[in-house]
């Protein structure tokens, strides 16, 4: 942007984008730059982002502390005047504006102005919020900073104070600040690419922040996202980097205290010179150096603020990446061109826009020329078309420095991309853009993988999987599955399920990828907010404290995340992973030295990088993936996981239980939502699988249900289903048939009830075969085990004991209605010993432990069942009536509490009906109707009480009997609505004889307030009546008709779902007569005498019956698991078939395949006219060819001299041709081999100096080709060694002791490119202009001799083969890199006059190995003597080099041995090192030259 005085309105302001070459300040300098990390609260969130008055009083005090403003110190009248013809001071503020000391008569008077004196820094007095007056839009954040402000302090205010994430990409937008048109369609897709861009990428869109030209176009872009559908909280994060002094009604802005919000007017007529802050943008940081109406005051600091943002390092799931930056041009002038140089100069990438217009269009047109085709008159032709209002002002020197920047842009081809609408192939900006940093990052000088694993890393980053798959896995380089592990993890962490599904269909095989330590990092990074990761670490708090010589920092292992899990799969899992012993567990291996550290020390890439011996891989990998992403609940990664696992059915059942036990106890009720829809989706996948298997096999899908799972804690399908209550797989078909199989035994299912029930009550019926069997060996009918089979079939187990409970009952009933004795009959003997039975077979039920989950566990689980509960009940009011019943005081109480458990026994019928399928579902509705009823009596006590109270304190004077008192309160009261009238209520039936008047007859009630002389009622009748209407009025009718509604909405409810409860409730009541005793009660103690034989005295523990829980072969449960996952592809083929034919798929289907169709018509469109445009422009050139060839003859045929009379007509060139643009099939794509000229020896900046060259245009460097304007400037760098250079230069008294082209001494002068000119006692370069005179930092004048040697040996294996790469063998090369420096260099340089080595190579080998090395130079081979292209060159020096091979052939060769064991850099930031001889070492270019003719000397790879 070029710095401009202030501006008239409509002057053209331009966007700087630059790159400073400084560091910016150290993060260390900021106070205050990191918040301390809080411990874990007891709350599992996260303390949560601070309120906004909290946020307001911290940047209250914060901003002041550490933002400073300039402000002008000292009044100097200026000369000119302001524009309403007042009094202003130098720096462009009136007298009013500056502080009253600045206005005294001072220690400055008479001085010039001078802003580094007369403007000092002071706490600044502008931030806040701000709102844009009448517009109605969210406010943003802005603040008034010092153009000296620290970057570091600034994003410390944007990423801490303002809450901005760190962006994963940073997009200057750059171009003219005055408006301009652009095309209707090209302005649509700009705005709609970039803010797709910003908003897929998580990136930060940086701008000049005014309401003008490409900032406006912006602000628009970001205003038309907000108003779209698609547009999310947060939206695109827009920051305005403007100058302070330039902005109109800045003054509503100013609050010293900060403005919460400050109203800004944004008001385009009356800004005149000035210009507004562009409403649409999010963030303003304005810079302030003191003075009005300056612009280009925010350039230098937004460069360094780019640059320092460029440095930082973005960490997220352990991938460490640089925030990428590229730079967006649209339109511009002068000042856009050196933003663009600066940009491209500085390594960032630039995205330009054919169309916009100017310098964009300029370079647009040339970026497809070779640069030998970009000429000084190409470009005055260009300005002239492109910029013809301003054509007059470019002088020579300007257009020839457009020339050269342009050249030196378009040399760097790989750093610029020219977005062409249409063409090309280009369809969207933000393609071009991400495709720009691609290109950029693939340029860029890496070996091999560590190039596309950056360009995988970026993809990453911004979460465009498309991009990856358009730009990264192409046929150009093929994945290792193993190179794709750390990005995978760091996909996972991120959430981002595109990728993990694009890295797995690329060849990443969850079992190699999941070991122990990824595991270990992944439960490390699990998200801070779900509460898993909570219980984790209560978990770890809970811990017994460790030894002081343990380690401080508890840290997670994958025991602990055991112990969760199974707290929430129940424990009747086996813990998934084992505490390990001491020195057991798999120790983390050791970071690499270069990659970034992570969490708890361990690095992310030293996870991949150990020896296959220490991987330890977990039993079920893909099993640990999916746990970690079900505790997270991210939907897409965990079907993306279970897709992949084996034991689906088990995992699916298992996620549901997970999923549901972390919902109640999840206080957020969204994400509980979220929980449990996905819990019902894992339901439906098991469901989808099992059906799937039934359908195949029945018998196999069967022994699925059943199968023990190690890899799910030595569980089955079937608990996992059971308890997680999933009532809908247990209800399924497949499992229900096998419930009625487990039900039936080993009879056959169609055998009749009443075939069983014969047979039970006439066993001699079993060998006559009236019922089946299933098995073979049981159908014959004369089989004795017919009858073993037949009583163990809990079908027959439950109607013995429903027969024997029957009868139980009936006895029950004949003693305490017609035999209940002062001494215990022999009937009620027996129901004694009955009793027995039944509370040995609870107490069975109660230690019964298969599983061995211990006492308190089964105890907790046998009294979590109701009618367990009853049965405990009924027994304990058993033993407490029969305790009564024995003693004869207490004989009649006994017998009541007695026939009060009948009752419950009685009950205990109900559990026995549930088997039915008629009388099954209507009970489970009757239990629900219960929890209605419970909750109808709190509202029916609230009426029955207030109007029995009312009514007795009415009716009946002082009642003190408490009984007479309840019976008026609420007996009668209750009565009354089942339309029991109160006698005394209205005076009808009002007998003083059926009362007591004092209330002492226990058996009558008190009478009610009467006459006693007139023997009639004296209380008010009228008022008792209303109130006995209104009470039934509400009781009878309200109340009444509310639980009748209430019970039919329990009904409506619960009948749509009952089938499904008695289903998965028919489970229990099979499992408890599959495990029991043949035997019904009473003789159901011959069983239990031979249980308690067989665990107490031959100690045989439980075990479950295989036909609920079966433990497979190793073979067998392979066999089964393969079968199931291939039917498991079959269910997700048919899922995806299902979803492609919805109609809501089918409609997005539709509109798809219109948007594609639009898509190539318009694309049809465009090639056409491209087409049309290419045969024009050919036969263009054609025509031009064919006048340039009769040209020619025809001054061929005139110098000949057969010349006519009259003259030859000249041949004009078409004015079409001479405008030819560059365009693909145009003119010739293919790049030069390479200039001609120098190029690095012209660069405008010239290596460590502030010294700028005179731009030299490629077609200029020759000395013979004339520049007139040709003036460069002098520089000769000052030496320490002045004895050891030669004098500066710049008169010519000392410099006529030099001797050129000869032996000066012991300095060679002579070049090898023979005799070059002296003029005015310099020497001329041999190559040509450089743009500066002088020596520059050299030392001599003329040639500066090197010497470069290259030692090279051959790449080899682990066997000691030689490595090859495209046939050729491979090299490795000896190379260095020095502090400060981002390449590696030969080990090289000039010499000491009368020294053979130089220097620098001296500082990496030991001095006893000088003169060895000495000759192996005499021995080497010279594969360069010449020119060096270096960027210290000069008109007058040069460096000139001698490259001198030195190949060690073998590796055994004693020579290679001994300079391998004296390499040694004295200073300790200097690396030596072999390196890989490729194109992408990231060598100097001098030096790749050279390196490249010495791979080519020995045929190998480069």
């Amino acid at each position: 942007m070029e710095p401009v005085a202030p501006r008239k309105a409509g002057s053209e302001q331009e966007e700087g984008f630059g790159v400073h070459s400084r560091r910016a300040a150290d993060l260390g300098m900021v106070p205050n730059l990191r918040r301390s990390n809080s411990s874990l609260c007891r709350n599992r969130r996260l303390p949560g982002v601070f309120s906004s008055a909290e946020k307001q009083e911290n940047l209250t005090s914060w901003i002041p502390e550490n933002i400073k403003k300039k402000e002008c110190v000292y009044f100097v009248e200026s000369s000119k005047l302001s524009d309403a013809g007042r009094v202003v001071c130098a720096c462009g503020y009136p007298r009013e504006r500056h502080l009253e000391e600045a206005t005294r008569p001072h220690a400055f008077q008479g001085k010039e102005w001078d802003p580094k004196k007369h403007v000092q820094e002071m706490p600044t007095d502008a931030f806040g919020d701000i709102v844009f007056t009448g517009l109605g839009q969210k406010a943003g954040k802005y603040v008034r900073v010092s153009q000296d402000t620290p970057s570091s302090l600034i994003y410390h205010l944007m990423t801490q104070h303002w809450g901005l994430d760190d962006p994963n990409l940073l997009i200057s937008v750059t171009g003219g600040a005055k408006n301009f048109n652009m095309k209707l369609r090209l302005k649509s897709i700009f705005r709609r690419g970039l803010v797709k861009v910003a908003q897929t990428t998580g990136a930060w869109i940086i701008t000049g922040g005014s309401h003008a030209g490409v900032m406006k176009q912006v602000g628009e872009a970001v205003r038309d996202f907000s108003l779209s559908s698609s547009y999310k909280d947060g939206g695109v994060t827009t920051i305005g980097v403007a100058t302070w002094g330039t902005i109109h009604n800045r003054e509503g802005l100013v609050h010293p205290t900060g403005g919460f919000p400050a109203e800004y007017l944004l008001d385009e007529e009356g800004q005149g010179n000035l210009t507004c802050l562009d409403s649409n943008h999010s963030h303003f940081i304005l810079v302030d150096d003191g003075t009005h109406g300056q612009y280009g005051v925010e350039i230098p600091l937004r460069t360094k603020l780019e640059k320092f943002i460029s440095e930082q390092t973005k960490e997220r799931g352990g991938v460490a990446i640089k925030i990428p930056i590229v730079c967006v041009v649209l339109e511009g002038g002068p000042g856009t061109l050196h933003t663009i140089y600066n940009a491209i100069t500085n390594g960032t990438p630039c995205v330009v826009v054919e169309g916009s217009g100017r310098v964009a269009d300029v370079i647009a047109q040339v970026a497809n020329l070779p640069v030998s085709q970009i000429t000084i008159s190409l470009i005055q032709q260009k300005l002239g078309v492109f910029f013809q209002e301003m054509f007059e002002t470019f002088t020579e020197s300007s257009i020839v420095e457009w020339t050269k920047k342009i050249q030196d842009i378009v040399r760097r081809r790989q750093l610029l991309t020219v977005f062409r609408e249409g063409k090309d192939g280009q369809q969207d900006v933000d393609v071009a853009i991400l495709q720009a940093l691609l290109k950029a990052s693939r340029s860029q000088d890496h070996f091999g993988h560590e190039n596309w694993d950056h360009q995988l890393k970026l993809a990453v980053a911004w979460n465009r999987v498309d991009i990856a798959r358009s730009e990264i896995f192409t046929d150009e380089w093929q994945w290792k599955p193993s190179d794709l592990h750390p990005t995978m993890t760091a996909a996972l962490i991120s959430n981002k399920p595109e990728f993990v599904k694009l890295f797995l269909e690329n060849g990443v095989r969850l079992k190699e990828f999941v070991t122990w330590d990824t595991l270990l990092y992944l439960y490390a990074n699990l998200e801070p907010s779900c509460l898993f990761h909570y219980k984790l670490h209560k978990v770890l708090a809970e811990e017994p404290e460790r030894p002081a010589c343990a380690p401080r920092p508890a840290r997670v292992h994958m025991h602990h995340v055991a112990q969760v899990l199974r707290e929430l799969l129940g424990d009747s899992t086996q813990p998934l992973y084992p505490r390990p012993r001491h020195g057991d567990r798999p120790r983390l291996s050791l970071p690499v030295p270069h990659i970034k550290l992570n969490v708890q020390g361990v690095s992310l890439r030293s996870l991949y990088k150990r020896p296959a011996g220490q991987v330890a891989f977990t039993m079920d990998p893909i099993r640990d993936l999916l746990i970690w992403t079900i505790v997270q609940s991210r939907r897409e990664l965990a079907a993306i996981i279970w897709a992949q696992s084996q034991d689906c059915t088990a995992a699916a059942l298992a996620c549901s239980k997970i999923l549901k036990e972390l919902s109640k106890e999840e206080e957020d009720t969204d994400c509980s939502e979220e929980m449990l829809a996905l819990a019902e989706e894992f339901e439906h996948r098991a469901i989808g699988v099992f059906t799937e298997c039934y359908r195949k096999d029945e018998e196999r899908a069967q022994k699925l249900l059943v199968r023990v799972s190690e890899a799910w804690g030595k569980t089955t399908c079937l608990q996992l289903a059971l308890e997680a209550k999933d009532m809908k797989f247990v209800s399924q078909g497949g499992v229900q048939a096998f419930l009625t199989k487990v039900w039936w035994g080993q009879l056959c299912v169609d055998n009749g009830l009443w075939r069983v029930i014969l047979c039970m009550l006439a066993f001699p019926l079993l060998f006559t075969g009236l019922v089946s069997f299933r098995e073979k060996r049981l159908q014959a009918v004369g089989s004795p085990a017919r009858m073993r089979a037949f009583f163990n079939a809990p079908v027959v187990i439950f109607h013995l004991n429903t027969l024997s409970y029957f009868a139980f009952l009936c006895l029950f009933a004949y003693v305490l209605m017609v035999d209940f004795q002062p001494t215990p009959s022999r009937c009620e003997c027996l129901i004694y010993v009955w009793l027995f039975s039944l509370v040995c077979e609870e107490a069975r039920q109660l230690f019964y432990d298969p599983d061995e989950c211990g006492i308190m566990k089964m105890a907790s689980l046998y009294f979590s069942d109701f009618w367990n509960k009853l049965d405990a009940g009924a027994i304990l009011l058993f033993i407490a009536g029969l305790t009564c019943r024995l003693v004869p005081a207490t004989l009649y109480p006994g017998r009541v509490i007695l026939s009060l458990d009948f009752i419950m026994f009685c009950l205990r019928l109900m559990h026995i009906f549930t088997v039915s399928k008629t009388l099954g579902p209507k009970i489970i509705i009757v239990k629900r109707m219960m929890k209605d009823v419970f909750f109808f009596l709190f509202l029916l006590a609230v009426w029955v009480v207030s109007f029995g109270v009312a009514k007795q304190a009415i009716l009946i004077h002082n009642e003190r009997r408490v009984d007479w008192i309840f019976r008026g309160v609420v007996y009668h009261s209750y009565l009354t609505i089942f339309g029991q009238i109160p006698a005394y209520i209205d005076g009808v039936n009002f007998n003083m004889d059926q009362c007591s008047p004092n209330g002492t007859d226990p058996y009558k009630p008190k009478c009610p307030e009467s006459d006693a002389a007139r023997q009639a009622p004296a209380f008010p009748q009228w008022l008792t009546v209303i109130l006995l209407c209104l009470y039934l009025l509400f009781t009878n009718i309200l109340l009444l008709n509310l639980l009748i509604a209430m019970f039919n909405y329990t009904f409506q409810e619960v009948q749509e779902h009952t089938d499904q409860i008695w289903k998965f409730q028919r489970h229990d009541l099979i499992e408890e007569y599959h495990g029991r005793p043949p035997a019904p009660p009473p003789f159901i103690l011959l069983n239990h005498l031979q249980l308690l034989i067989k665990r107490l005295v031959l100690k045989i523990p439980a075990k479950r019956h295989k036909q609920l829980k079966n433990k497979l072969e190793k073979n067998e449960e392979a066999a089964l698991l393969s079968w199931e996952l291939y039917l498991k592809e079959n269910y997700l083929q048919s899922q995806q078939q299902q979803q492609r034919q919805r109609p809501e798929q089918q409609m997005q289907d539709i509109g798809d395949k219109v948007d594609a169709m639009v898509s190539l018509l318009d694309m049809d469109h465009v090639k056409r006219s491209g087409s049309m445009e290419q045969r024009l422009g050919a036969l263009e050139e054609q025509v031009t060819q064919t006048a340039r060839a009769l040209q020619w003859i025809v001054t061929s045929l005139k110098d000949a001299g057969f010349g006519a009379a009259v003259e030859a007509p000249t041949l004009a060139l078409p004015k079409a041709c001479e405008e030819l643009d560059g365009e693909p099939g145009i003119r010739k794509k293919a790049e030069e081999p390479g200039d001609r000229y120098h190029v690095h020896a012209r660069h405008l900046l010239y290596p460590s100096s502030p010294v700028s060259r005179f731009p030299v245009p490629n077609e200029k460097v020759p000395w013979e080709t004339e520049f007139p304007i040709y003036r460069p400037p002098f520089h000769t760098a000052e030496k320490k060694d002045v004895a050891l250079v030669d004098p500066v230069g710049d008169t010519p008294e000392p410099l006529t002791r030099i001797r050129y082209n000869a032996l000066d001494g012991l300095t060679d002068r002579r070049s090898f490119h023979g005799a070059y000119a002296v003029q005015e006692g310099l020497p001329r370069n041999p190559m040509g202009r450089t743009g500066l005179r002088g020596r520059g930092s050299l030392r001599w004048f003329g040639p500066n001799h090197t010497l470069h040697p290259v030692v090279t040996r051959w790449r080899r294996n682990q066997d000691g083969a030689i490595c090859r790469k495209s046939i050729k063998k491979m090299l490795e090369v000896l190379v260095v890199k020095r502090p400060g420096s981002e390449h590696w260099a030969l080990p090289g340089g000039s010499r000491e006059p009368g020294e053979a080595l130089p220097q620098k190579l001296r500082q990496v080998l030991r001095q006893e190995f000088w003169e060895p090395f000495e000759a192996l130079l005499a021995q080497g081979t010279e594969v360069y003597k010449g020119y060096v292209d270096d960027p210290r060159n000069t008109d007058n020096a040069w460096v000139e080099t001698v490259a001198v091979s030195i190949h060690f052939r073998d590796q055994n060769d004693l020579d290679l041995k001994r300079l391998n064991s004296h390499l040694c850099a004295r200073d300790p930031e200097v690396a030596v090192r072999w390196q890989v001889v490729d194109r992408r070492t990231p060598l100097y270019p001098s030096h790749k030259s050279i390196l490249q003719k010495a791979a080519a000397l020995f045929t190998a790879h480069y």
